[in-house]
Order: structure tokens, then C-alpha cells, then sequence
């Protein structure tokens, strides 16, 4: 029998906190605006839930017409990846795609099941194995901790009509909550890899691209991102990013990867795995 352990354990610690200020934010919003905004909000919210559930299914229909579906017959070597880490993280069944692009990126949507998760062909260009591992166990925390669905509702509550005042608290307040999930998915990514500094290679080659290829041309990219940390422009845009600034990340991952939770947590994993 595999170990017993709570598989959200770890989740970023204030990622709650920023989703329920972001709910209240909203509703505070919408109770200092006009009566017809509350009302005209009542109507609003479950359009865009609707509107995101038919826009999934139609971006599923895309990607099986362009995308490869991963299966035992297209990718067998990344099945076994896929597989290790729906056991290590617990994550129901999940549809995985390989999109032609020169992009490099990877992302997740989905409000029903199975979620879908997307990588960009040239991933396998620049990434090695343990690169991916984490990639695809990030976007597999994702769904997980339930972000695909809360994305959409979430979002949708964010994006309601209102004075160019208000809507821009309430983005703000919807960023400062996406950028805490996406600590929580790099936790489930190194939880599912094993090794943090090939999350934090992963991270790096993402957004430096190829010249971050070489050991001295990954050093370089690493001191351009703690540059950027450092700088007051950076980090007043990062209030309106969807993700961190990549130095953040890396600490952050350095952090989480050197506690007791983290090693116990692992531990607990392996044994899963093995059994």
C-alpha cells in the first residue's frame, strides 16, 4: 500500500489568502459601483463561466485538427514521463498535446475532464528530460489545485464591467493571485523531477531561449534575471504579470526545495511510486 499524505500539501502558502482577498476585492468593487453593475455582474459572471467552457471544447477540437495528442504510439518515451508524474502528484487522467511552434511555452486549460495540457514542439529542442518532467508536473499541479476551473471563474468575476479605476484593482488583485499559483505549480514540478536546479534550468531556457544552452550562456541569463529583480520598473510591472519574475521564481524554488516538507513530501512520493 502507497503512502498517505495530503497531495496539495504543497501548495504555495498564501495562495488561498490571495484568492479569497481577490474574491473580496471584487465584491467590494462591486458594492461601491452602481446598482445596475450589481445586477448587470448577477448576469455577467455566469456568461463568461459558459462562454469558457464552450471555448475549451472549441480549443479542443483545434488541437486534435493541428496538435499531436500524445499516446503510446506518437511520444512512448514521454508517456512514461506523463505517467510518473500523474502517480507522483496524484493528478487525474489529462490530455497531452505537442503543438508545432517556434514559441517556447507550455500551459494547461480546462473546466471539465480531462484537462488539456499543451507544449510547444520546441521545448524538445532546448529541454532535456528532467526539463520536461518538470514542465509537464507543473502544468499537472495546475490541475491539481484546481487553477484551470478557478482561472475561468475567477477571471470571469475580475473582468466585469466597471470604471477603468475598478477594473484596474480588480486585475491587479486577479495577477497577485495568478502569480501565487504559479509558486504552487513549480513546487508540484520539482515534486514530480526530483531536482531543483534542473527546474531552475527549465525556467531559465524558457525565457532565454537557445543561448541558454551552454553552462556560461545559462549563468549569464540567470544574472540578467536577478538584474531585472533588483529593478523598481521590473517589479512595477510584474503587478500586472500573470507569472513572477523568473529570479523570484528561482528563489523560490530554492527555498522550497531545501525544507523538511519538501524532502518528507518527496519521500512520501517515491514510495508511491515504487509501490
Amino acid at each position: 500500500m502507497g503512502a498517505k499524505f495530503n497531495t496539495t500539501s504543497y501548495r504555495y502558502p498564501y495562495e488561498y489568502l490571495l484568492l479569497g482577498l481577490t474574491i473580496l476585492v471584487v465584491l467590494l468593487v462591486i458594492a461601491f459601483t452602481a446598482v445596475a453593475t450589481i445586477c448587470g455582474s448577477a448576469l455577467f459572471i455566469p456568461i463568461i463561466v459558459i462562454m469558457g467552457y464552450f471555448s475549451t471544447k472549441s480549443k479542443h477540437h483545434e488541437l486534435l485538427s493541428h496538435g499531436q495528442q500524445v499516446t503510446e504510439q506518437t511520444a512512448p518515451g514521454l508517456l512514461h514521463i506523463i505517467q510518473e508524474n500523474r502517480i507522483r502528484l496524484q493528478v487525474e487522467p489529462v490530455n497531452i498535446f505537442i503543438v508545432p511552434s517556434d514559441q517556447l511555452n507550455a500551459y494547461t486549460f480546462g473546466m471539465d475532464s480531462p484537462k488539456a495540457i499543451v507544449l510547444y514542439a520546441s521545448l524538445f529542442d532546448i529541454m532535456d528530460q528532467d526539463e520536461i518532467q518538470f514542465i509537464l508536473g507543473h502544468e499537472m499541479g495546475h490541475v491539481k489545485l484546481g487553477h484551470t476551473w478557478l482561472n475561468t471563474l475567477v477571471g470571469g468575476m475580475a473582468g466585469i464591467p466597471s470604471s477603468l479605476g475598478a477594473a484596474a484593482i480588480m486585475e491587479m488583485a486577479f495577477r497577485w493571485w495568478n502569480r501565487a499559483c504559479e509558486y504552487s505549480a513549480d513546487r508540484a514540478g520539482i515534486l514530480a523531477c526530483g531536482k531543483p536546479n534542473k527546474a531552475i534550468s527549465a525556467l531559465v531556457k524558457l525565457e532565454a531561449g537557445p543561448s541558454a544552452l551552454t553552462q556560461a550562456g545559462l549563468l549569464d541569463a540567470m544574472q540578467h534575471f536577478e538584474m531585472d529583480d533588483g529593478d523598481i520598473l521590473h517589479n512595477l510591472e510584474e503587478l500586472m504579470a500573470s507569472h513572477p519574475m523568473i529570479a523570484k521564481r528561482i528563489d523560490e524554488i530554492r527555498n522550497y526545495s531545501n525544507t523538511t516538507a519538501y524532502h518528507n513530501l518527496y519521500a512520501m512520493m517515491d514510495q508511491n511510486l515504487s509501490g
